[in-house]
């Protein structure tokens, strides 16, 4: 596997993960939607841990 590629599946899983969307919804998101979706949830998990939810 190639970089993108890992980097691919670690988004799918992140995303899955948190929202449990399905395989294809998250694939089926252009790369700029998809990683702001991530980047997201990204913020949301750390205000989170900073305000001890």
């Amino acid at each position: 596997m190639t970089y993108a590629t890992d980097h691919l599946w670690e988004q799918v899983a992140y995303v899955a993960y948190y929202l449990h969307w399905s395989f294809d919804q998250i694939l089926d998101l252009e790369h700029p939607v998809r990683d702001r979706v991530v980047a997201e949830i990204g913020k949301i998990h750390t205000q989170r841990d900073e305000k001890g939810w």
